[in-house]
């Protein structure tokens, strides 16, 4: 009996230790170390950009938020109607919740405009600031997709459409380090971005 006793208390610690371990999401990126020895993490840095709305949207307005971001051209002919529909199932799902957003960037921004963004929007039925499509200086969008995402987003003429883009969904914390990178043409990857979604909010 004390035996059996014995090896059920066993169990229960163990049980109870496996409950206590949150997961933790990696902090992805280049890290550094500074003078006194902290980690300092990779980050996204300051942007500037027009929404949808002809609103300037920038770093302020994801203060304190998790977000998912990702970059498209409202006349892609491959990729981007899938990560499209799956997007939109993040934003569905968290429409009623002010601390989670969703920025899509066009890697078009010469014909992106304010209105063609507006009218792409009116169709997708999103509305900002929970989903705010983002045009501006082209350069800038690639430097922050290639540098600051870690992801592909340039011109390419040999590709179709005339651009090349990587279909990730990037899911960034609220203090904007990269904690996550999906693909967002797959459901079964998107699921894994929602679980991981939760674990980002209760941090």
């Amino acid at each position: 009996m004390l035996h059996k006793n014995t090896v059920l208390s066993l169990l229960f610690a163990v049980v109870a230790f496996s409950c206590s371990q949150e997961k933790k999401l990696p902090f992805l990126g280049p890290k550094t170390v500074n003078a006194t020895g902290d980690t300092v993490y990779h980050q996204i840095p300051d942007f500037q950009f027009l929404n949808q709305d002809s609103v300037l949207v920038s770093q302020k307005d994801i203060e304190g938020k998790v977000y998912v971001a990702d970059f498209f051209f409202t006349t892609c002919p491959t990729i981007c109607p899938k990560m499209k529909t799956q997007m939109l199932r993040i934003y569905e799902r968290y429409k009623e919740r002010d601390e989670v957003r969703i920025i899509s960037h066009s890697i078009d921004p010469d014909f992106d405009n304010t209105s063609v963004l507006h009218d792409y929007a009116t169709r997708l039925q999103v509305k900002a600031p929970k989903w705010n499509l983002l045009t501006g200086d082209k350069a800038a969008i690639y430097k922050l997709g290639q540098k600051s995402y870690m992801v592909s987003a340039q011109e390419d003429p040999n590709e179709a459409g005339g651009f090349v883009h990587s279909g990730a969904f990037i899911l960034v914390d609220k203090n904007r380090h990269v904690r996550g990178i999906y693909d967002g043409t797959v459901e079964t990857e998107v699921n894994h971005l929602l679980e991981d979604m939760e674990v980002l909010l209760k941090e």
